[in-house]
């Protein structure tokens, strides 16, 4: 039973390492979101989805096949994208706002 315990504990510490880099990641790919925006490139950008993806598969040394390590990439991919779309809709809704106001100053 130790054993048992003792491996979990080791699956719980590794579970807390992996939500830290998913959060850096997604800090990471927040700022490409608003470089993307500055840039008027779009979010979705299929072909480097797919280097990212076999840039991951490549790395892959098992025990996960490159199916799984395929599907877990996509979805945290597909995480990213939702937090950039979230993000491009903060900023309309900021810019328009400040649009309103400066309007509004100047008595429009």
């Amino acid at each position: 039973m130790d054993r048992l315990l003792d491996f979990r504990r080791r699956i719980d510490d590794i579970d807390e390492q992996l939500v830290k880099l998913l959060n850096v990641r997604a800090s990471i790919a927040l700022e490409i979101g608003r470089i993307k925006h500055a840039n008027g490139e779009p979010i979705y950008q299929p072909g480097r989805e797919a280097e990212v993806l076999a840039h991951v598969r490549e790395s892959n040394k098992g025990p996960l096949d490159e199916g799984a390590v395929t599907r877990l990439f996509e979805r945290i991919i597909d995480e990213a994208r939702r937090l950039e779309r979230l993000a491009d809709q903060i900023r309309a809704i900021e810019s328009k706002a400040a649009t309103d106001v400066a309007e509004e100053d100047r008595g429009e």
